[in-house]
């Protein structure tokens, strides 16, 4: 029995935040103020990356990546949100619902992947130092990055195609902001024992692999980092690596929040907080934690900034 032999939906309806109709005003505000940050500040990150040629280590090459990911990341959900809250309409065509997920998803794993690979960059960075240069080559690190998005991809994809196989009849109501797959799965009338086994494979596979992946790189981080005899050369260790830790534990943290904990009475209003928290806070925050504390960020903010006063000081008077 296929899915024309049942009743179909054509569009989605999202129920979006759960929050009151006179607090849209102040959320659409909030939720937009936090989307242009992410924006901006991301970009700014790629930005100076590419200006300053003393920036153009694995290091800021992954960087760079990963901030290109997260404005991708949150365009994908923040900016449909944001419309829904401005028109107050609900509604979302299939085909948009399965390529939103889609992308979900693909963002998602990418930044799993590419934690990951600035993991094993501040790895052998600390643990190897004279063999830095050697083995993080410029064609490591666009092999990790183009890996990355293959492995991406295919995932993004084989949920996808499971997903396009199901029937949905005639409950259409996401309980969520926008596409989650496990949302949807749960409006199927299909048999979803195959969607639920390769979600859990590839979560193992996507999600826990590379955290188990960056805990033992941290391991030998640490036990290298105790090594050290002087404190200054324990303290700029650490500096190096910081910023990632901080974004690693943001990421992830709230990915197990969601998934491992119990769920209770209020499991919807658990995940929307959890999604929440990856999908606009995280990737907001994520300039600031690697720009706050990293000399070599300010010092090309700098320079750009003295670049722009010299420029706008050189021109003529009308």
């Amino acid at each position: 029995m296929g899915r024309d032999n049942k009743t179909s939906v054509s569009e989605f309806l999202l129920l979006g935040l759960p929050i009151r109709p006179e607090q849209q005003v102040l959320f659409y505000i909030l939720f937009l103020s936090m989307y242009l940050t992410t924006v901006l500040g991301n970009l700014l990150i790629i930005f100076l990356i590419r200006l300053d040629s003393h920036l153009h280590t694995p290091m800021y090459f992954f960087l760079s990546h990963l901030a290109f990911t997260d404005v991708c990341f949150s365009s994908v959900t923040t900016p449909k949100m944001l419309v829904n809250m401005q028109t107050g309409s609900q509604t979302i065509p299939y085909d948009g619902c399965i390529s939103q997920m889609y992308f979900f998803i693909l963002f998602t794993d990418l930044d799993s992947f590419l934690l990951t690979a600035m993991a094993y960059d501040r790895y052998v960075a600390i643990c190897h130092p004279l063999y830095y240069t050697t083995v993080m080559s410029q064609e490591l690190c666009i092999l990790l990055v183009v890996g990355s998005w293959i492995l991406s991809c295919a995932s993004s994809l084989t949920h996808t195609l499971l997903l396009a196989r199901l029937s949905f009849c005639a409950e259409n109501t996401i309980a969520h902001y926008f596409c989650d797959l496990a949302a949807l799965l749960k409006l199927s009338c299909s048999d979803i024992s195959l969607n639920e086994l390769v979600i859990f494979t590839v979560g193992v596979a996507i999600i826990t692999l590379p955290l188990i992946c960056i805990l033992i790189s941290y391991i030998r981080i640490i036990a290298t980092i105790l090594k050290i005899p002087s404190t200054n050369g324990i303290c700029k260790a650490l500096s190096t690596c910081g910023s990632h830790l901080s974004v690693v534990s943001l990421y992830y943290g709230t990915i197990i929040g969601q998934y491992f904990f119990p769920s209770s009475s209020n499991s919807n209003f658990k995940d929307i907080i959890s999604a929440m928290m990856y999908t606009v806070v995280t990737p907001m925050l994520n300039p600031f934690i690697y720009s706050l504390r990293n000399r070599d960020i300010h010092g090309a903010l700098k320079k750009v900034f003295h670049k722009g006063m010299f420029f706008f000081s050189s021109q003529p008077d009308p």
